[in-house]
């Protein structure tokens, strides 16, 4: 079975097919480098991506916190990770680069905030 991807790791946007037989990888053509081909092989594999998203923050000058994860998760961890992350109620004020949860799902993840939010 033949797969297509579109690289997403470099501003090239290598168009990338993957060959399967199986569960096997028979072969990868078209990336320009070799980022482009380990990207393939872990979406086949294992895929993972990122959030960010925001909390609420009590007090405030602002609503809301942006947070996002320090490594990507598994793809199929997504729902429950927001679940988690939907919990969280913060006091401003909050700095940027504060963790919120270590190890979010026990993953080598963490929600750290990524804009200061004054007092209000």
């Amino acid at each position: 079975m033949l797969r297509e991807f579109t690289c997403i790791i470099c501003p090239n946007g290598c168009e990338i097919q993957a060959e399967l037989s199986g569960e096997t990888i028979a072969s990868i053509t078209g990336a320009a480098c070799p980022r482009g081909e380990a990207y393939v092989r872990q979406e086949l594999t294992d895929p993972r991506r990122n959030i960010a998203t925001s909390v609420l923050v009590e007090g405030g000058i602002l609503p809301l916190a942006s947070v996002r994860l320090t490594a990507p998760i598994p793809k199929k961890m997504i729902f429950q990770a927001m679940e988690e992350i939907k919990k969280i109620r913060l006091q401003a004020p909050v700095k940027a680069g504060t963790v919120v949860i270590y190890s979010l799902l026990g993953q080598e993840a963490d929600v750290i905030v990524t804009k200061d939010i004054p007092k209000a």
